[in-house]
């Protein structure tokens, strides 16, 4: 596998976060690690599948996200919202025999692109890659500036809101994506940073059968992954698990693997290693943790390998 290198999205630096922008960059910019290869720009050959994206601009989509939330308040009690402005997504179709899908989520200010030289190098012949992309809209952590997020975050403490609206309506998108996938293949989910959150957010709406207003979850995952993120609305955890005997039954035998780096700066190494520990303390017996001495917020090949091992090893997957 090739080096694995980041490259930098540019958005506006907030106070409160000490990253290292590259010495090139204007004061009061940020670099948001990025996953690439070859630190070369990255186009889809015309082979590659694309989703249909929904077309509008991302000034038109982050009004929309403005519309969506102010209206979160009648309609998250009926239904998760959906009517966000979502991106393209890219599909990575299976070299082998397709046995998984895996839906992958890319982090804050990232697109699906991102992401697809990464996922399309593993030796995992037999899954199925499908890269949304988030919807465009304003984010408490960079002071308002609309950028593409699966919801709206702001500094991550124990006291934070936790935007459940925002969560649900991604969620949503992606049982969206999976519904037209064919009954007989394994389902599972992924992601980096505030995609890996909203991948375990997405988890506990399978194993409890439903989102966080009560609506029906409608499918089955059988694994997740969660590479530098966070476990979003602990607090909200024994609420939405509602300490139902088959929900705990599920939790149980649930295949999950989080991953983070010792010197993340972006999402600290304590959030990953207490999201650990939140969920095994609720009931998640085969929780794997794993930890990557001297990785930052960034991927690295062991860690894309361990990935695949354990998709391959947990969806029972061919060679």
């Amino acid at each position: 596998m090739p080096l694995i290198s980041v490259c930098p999205t540019l958005l506006p630096l907030p106070s409160h976060l000490h990253l290292r922008p590259a010495a090139s960059l204007l004061p009061k910019t940020l670099a948001v690690p990025r996953i690439c290869c070859f630190q070369e720009a990255y186009s889809v050959p015309s082979s590659r599948k694309k989703m249909d994206p929904s077309g509008c601009s991302a000034a038109a989509a982050g009004e929309s996200a403005v519309a969506a939330a102010s209206d979160q308040a009648g309609t998250a009690r009926s239904r998760p919202q959906t009517s966000r402005k979502y991106g393209e997504t890219h599909v990575i179709e299976a070299r082998g025999k397709h046995e998984a899908t895996v839906v992958w989520l890319h982090g804050l200010g990232d697109t699906g692109s991102g992401w697809v030289q990464i996922l399309e190098t593993l030796p995992c012949q037999n899954i199925k890659w499908i890269l949304p992309t988030a919807p465009v809209q304003p984010v408490r952590v960079f002071g308002g500036m609309p950028c593409t997020a699966w919801f709206d975050v702001g500094l991550l403490s124990d006291d934070a809101p936790d935007d459940l609206v925002g969560m649900d309506s991604s969620t949503a998108h992606v049982a969206e994506i999976i519904s037209s996938e064919p009954p007989n293949i394994k389902l599972a989910i992924g992601g980096f940073s505030q995609g890996a959150a909203t991948a375990l957010y997405t988890m506990i709406c399978a194993v409890s059968g439903k989102y966080s207003n009560g609506i029906r979850f409608p499918f089955t995952l059988s694994a997740a992954v969660a590479l530098s993120g966070w476990f979003p609305c602990a607090r909200d955890l024994k609420r939405l698990i509602d300490g139902n005997d088959q929900t705990l039954r599920r939790m149980e035998k649930f295949p999950l693997l989080l991953c983070h780096g010792t010197v993340d700066d972006v999402v600290q190494y304590a959030y990953g290693e207490k999201s650990a520990a939140v969920l095994t303390s609720a009931g998640f017996k085969k929780l794997i943790f794993n930890k990557y001495k001297g990785l930052g917020h960034y991927s690295q090949p062991d860690e894309m390998n361990d990935v695949c091992t354990f998709l391959k090893s947990t969806l029972d997957l061919g060679a």
